[in-house]
């Protein structure tokens, strides 16, 4: 078995804990970084208690630390910088028995990408994003549909932006030829949701989280409120 399987089935224990698996989530689930004393309360456990399993969390490589004062001041008074906490950029996967699907998806980008098929692979991501969002008996709401796929999305302001890439790795490589495809399923996805029409999508990346957002029409967003008020609180 190889250090990486070695390191991603490490990884897979520590979360195996319910506790340091409830603070992963709501750290990698919080745009920005999370310090002790909001986890703690977020967890209900003891600051201590979250300082610890937040510190295995980060020994596993699952979370990464950095300092930054609370206070926004700076110089002699300003007093320490706090602890803080943010998901890792590194990602663990377990394969019993070991596969690769992850060198082939890069081949795959390769190769289209080197015979300049952008176009075709937008045009199949729309269609398959369309076919999901029309498919009956399913989720019509964006939000959770985008939430089930792995974007983590969030209410900032008006926008809805998306925490995680579910493509991160690929995209790091192929941003272009990925987050092309990414927007055209997503847009796709909103065009065969009964209320889609309400909703566009956009090239807008954060820095650590995917190259899209959305909006919802202004006629449109008085009926969002409430909906915006709820993920907030999730």
């Amino acid at each position: 078995m190889s250090s990486s399987e070695d390191s991603a089935i490490e990884a897979l224990v520590v979360l195996g804990d319910p506790v340091r698996r409830g603070l992963y989530r709501h750290v990698t689930g919080t745009p920005g970084e999370v310090g002790r004393d909001a986890a703690a309360e977020a967890a209900g456990i003891s600051r201590s208690l979250a300082a610890f399993h937040l510190d295995k969390l980060v020994e596993a490589g699952l979370l990464e630390v950095c300092f930054r004062r609370l206070s926004g001041r700076s110089g002699p008074g300003a007093g320490r910088p706090s602890k803080m906490y943010r998901r890792a950029e590194g990602e663990h996967t377990v394969s019993v028995p070991p596969r690769s699907y992850d060198a082939v998806s890069r081949l795959l980008a390769e190769v289209v990408e080197r015979a300049g098929l952008d176009g075709d692979l937008q045009a199949a991501a729309r269609a398959a994003g369309e076919s999901e969002g029309g498919a009956p008996d399913g989720e019509a709401d964006p939000v959770e549909i985008l939430r089930a796929r792995g974007y983590e999305p969030f209410w900032d302001g008006d926008r809805l932006r998306l925490n995680n890439c579910p493509f991160h790795a690929l995209a790091d490589q192929f941003p272009a030829l990925v987050c092309g495809m990414n927007l055209a399923g997503i847009e796709g996805l909103l065009a065969g949701l009964p209320d889609g029409q309400d909703w566009s999508a956009a090239m807008d990346p954060l820095p650590r989280g995917c190259c899209v957002s959305l909006a919802v029409a202004e006629d449109a967003q008085d009926a969002q409120d409430g909906t915006k008020e709820v993920t907030k609180e999730v």
